[in-house]
């Protein structure tokens, strides 16, 4: 049945979440807020932010809107499911209470802890003061050891700083301090994190609060530069591959990490519902986890749901419901990949407003999610985000995909664009 569906965000994840709702077999009528300029092409954009609770919940009700996906972490943590179902509105995602597992790294780690999850050791800092003093009296590892600084808060994947050893560890907690791209509020606590070896994993599942669907493992490249290097970002770029997991490693998820998971979510009243993306270290130890995210990740999402087969509203329909486990959800056997274009100076603070060209090599080949684009009178495409756009292809074989991927990458353009290379490799 034709359904009338809002989008909650403006960036390349809600593009991807459009586009798949698009390509229902049935045509939904599908609303995005606040959308942008490669969204209005498939939906209707609503100049409502996303952190306006109250104004996304006044057009729902007006518009009689069937149902509601949140794309990103911060409404979540404001609360927008718990006021949608208190006023009886379909909305897919956690609570507030649930969504710490992500807005806040301190209750993470100790929820970890709480139920036997493998992590590494970490200590919280109740300021960055005491992260200092801690780092500086030597009460967590050797001088010479590598440490993770990371902001307790929602930084956008900016506030987690890898650094070599403790003189670096303390330059870090100043760093996110005083960065202009990261909340105050973020930093009120410190979580200082032993520094973890092996391959890195994104799991992600959808969620019913009693039982959980896998969607395929995916690879995110944080780094700005090529070989993992310069500062974090939200993302550069993902490739999604069943190979990235053995069978004997996902049933290690599953059993030490997932279930341990939902279960406990479930023992200390949190019920996750929605979609919960594990990021995870293969060590030599096994796996352990690095964070929850309680939501699609950016850019995971665009070249997961490029492989989804099954109907995204009907999965989110059976979380509502509580019947994830009689829904088959199937995904194809190709291999895709995305990759992200940015503008000047991201992660910093990027250059807004140069002309997009070469768009036109949107083909068959490739799919172009946007994420940070303003269409304007002129009819110009213009940057108007750190990230700007993902391009995204699947095939039989991951290199084909990437060389149909870069191959379009070639052709764009505007003043400053920059992207990595070695996505894949």
């Amino acid at each position: 049945m034709e359904k009338k569906i809002l989008v909650v965000g403006g960036g390349g994840r809600e593009h991807a979440i459009c586009w798949s709702i698009n390509r229902d077999k049935v045509k939904h009528k599908i609303y995005c807020a606040p959308g942008n300029a490669g969204i209005a092409q498939i939906a209707q954009c609503v100049d409502i932010e996303q952190t306006n609770i109250n104004g996304l919940l006044n057009f729902v009700k007006e518009n009689k809107i069937d149902l509601t996906i949140v794309g990103g972490e911060v409404p979540l943590s404001l609360g927008i499911v718990d006021e949608f179902e208190m006023e009886k509105q379909r909305i897919v995602g956690p609570s507030s209470a649930a969504s710490r597992l992500e807005s806040s790294k301190a209750f993470a780690k100790e929820f970890m802890i709480r139920h036997k999850i493998p992590t590494a050791h970490f200590i919280v800092a109740d300021s960055p003061d005491q992260a200092i003093l801690i780092l500086e009296r030597g009460d967590f590892g050797s001088e010479d050891e590598p440490l993770v600084v990371k902001a307790d808060g929602l930084a956008s994947g900016k506030g987690v700083i890898l650094s070599a050893n403790r003189s670096e560890a303390i330059l870090a907690v100043n760093q996110l301090v005083n960065s202009n791209n990261i909340e105050k509020n973020a930093t009120k606590h410190i979580v200082l994190e032993q520094m973890l070896y092996g391959t890195e994993v994104s799991l992600l599942l959808f969620a019913d609060g009693k039982n959980f669907a896998l969607m395929p493992p995916a690879r995110d490249y944080k780094r700005i530069g090529n070989n993992d290097t310069g500062a974090n970002t939200g993302g550069m770029g993902t490739v999604c591959d069943n190979d990235l997991l053995t069978n004997s490693q996902t049933q290690e998820i599953i059993d030490k990490i997932i279930k341990p998971t939902l279960e406990g979510a479930s023992e200390e009243g949190l019920e996750f519902r929605g979609v919960l993306f594990l990021g995870l270290m293969l060590t030599d130890g096994g796996a352990k986890l690095i964070e929850y995210n309680v939501r699609f990740g950016d850019p995971e999402t665009q070249s997961i749901l490029l492989r989804l087969e099954s109907s995204l509203v009907d999965i989110c329909e059976s979380i509502i419901e509580q019947q994830l486990e009689n829904f088959q959800i199937e995904f194809d056997n190709k291999k895709s990949c995305c990759v992200i274009l940015a503008a000047k100076n991201y992660p910093a603070k990027p250059e807004l407003g140069d002309t997009i060209q070469g768009l036109e090599t949107d083909s068959d080949k490739i799919t172009i999610f946007h994420s940070g684009t303003l269409k304007i009178n002129t009819g110009e495409l213009l940057t108007n985000g750190g990230r700007v756009l993902g391009v995204a292809a699947k095939k039989e074989a991951l290199k084909a995909a990437l060389d149909n991927a870069y191959s379009a990458v070639k052709n764009i353009n505007w003043k400053g664009i920059q992207y990595r290379t070695d996505i894949g490799s």
